[in-house]
């Protein structure tokens, strides 16, 4: 029986079919989960508020409801990360693998195209060849139907999208993404760091390695990028065997990835998570901003 949209019922039950796309869109294009979210709610209230007449297709729709929005939203927090202090990172999503998350739509928020790195590249494109990338690469829409939701014609968001593929492709790290390669790495890494062993440690870092820290100036964190295996091993062997001795360790799922949190007193206090190509790592991102990690809290509290 087709949904009746003009009862409150019927309005709930069709947003919901879609809520999992939403917010997959949402967080794509502004890489924190509280502003997806928010963005997300402020697309229910113009679905709940909008003339039926204009609704031929709600997914389609609430897909060009919840685009405009984030890419309002997107250009408000540009500003505001220009002062940010010391590197930027998305906040990361916590997400969970098995046999009942890869068969639904849940599933799309933690395909390539969300991974941490390729969500880092993403914040170097302007709003809108963001919004032309995610909308066509991650999610396939012809660009006939990109070039209606962002009210633009279609040879400019070609031309959009040709900039962001190229942007992309010159900018994304090739990592590996075998799961149980990084798994087994990251948990060799925590061992060589919480024992102090840093020849250990070095061993497991490309030459070229990278670690980028988010404090956001409200926490401990490197105010720049450290760069090759010396600086950065030995930044870590520095800091792991207190971080690490404080408290609980645990393996969580990133972005589709594994992960690690540091807990104290049961709540995620750092977060990190490494890339890794050739049986190395490649680069470290690490999270110690309150205003990224107390997210992860909330979120693993959902899963639980």
């Amino acid at each position: 029986m087709a949904t009746d949209l003009h009862s409150t019922d019927g309005l709930t039950r069709e947003f919901e079919e879609h809520r999992a796309v939403l917010t997959s869109v949402a967080y794509r294009m502004l890489g924190r989960v509280v502003d997806a979210e928010d963005t997300v709610q402020d697309a229910w209230l113009r679905w709940a508020s909008a003339d039926r007449g204009d609704v031929a297709e709600p997914r389609a729709y609430l897909v060009r409801i919840t685009t405009r929005l984030a890419l309002d939203r997107l250009r408000q927090a540009q500003n505001r990360r220009e002062s940010y202090v010391g590197p930027w990172l998305p906040e990361p999503l916590v997400t969970e693998s098995g046999p009942a998350v890869q068969d639904s739509s849940e599933r799309l928020l933690s395909a390539e195209s969300v991974s941490m790195a390729m969500l880092v590249v993403l914040e170097s494109l302007s709003p809108l060849e963001r919004a032309v990338f995610v909308l066509r690469e991650a999610f396939g829409y012809p660009y006939a139907e990109v070039a209606r939701v962002l009210e633009r014609g279609e040879p400019a968001v070609r031309q959009l999208g040709t900039r962001a593929r190229r942007h992309v492709d010159s900018g994304a790290p090739r990592y590996t993404v075998d799961p149980q390669e990084r798994r087994d790495l990251t948990e060799r890494f925590l061992s060589a760091a919480g024992g102090g062993d840093l020849q250990a440690l070095l061993s497991l870092l490309a030459p070229d390695v990278s670690l980028v820290g988010d404090g956001g100036g409200n926490a401990k964190a490197p105010r720049r990028i450290i760069e090759t295996a010396d600086k950065v091993g030995r930044f870590i062997a520095a800091v792991a065997q207190q971080t690490i001795g404080d408290g609980e360790v645990r393996l969580v799922e990133f972005n589709g990835a594994t992960a690690v949190v540091f807990l104290v007193e049961g709540r995620v206090r750092q977060a990190a998570q490494i890339e890794v190509a050739d049986g190395l790592i490649q680069r470290l991102y690490l999270w110690t901003n309150p205003q990224k990690v107390e997210p992860i809290n909330t979120q693993l509290q959902r899963g639980s």
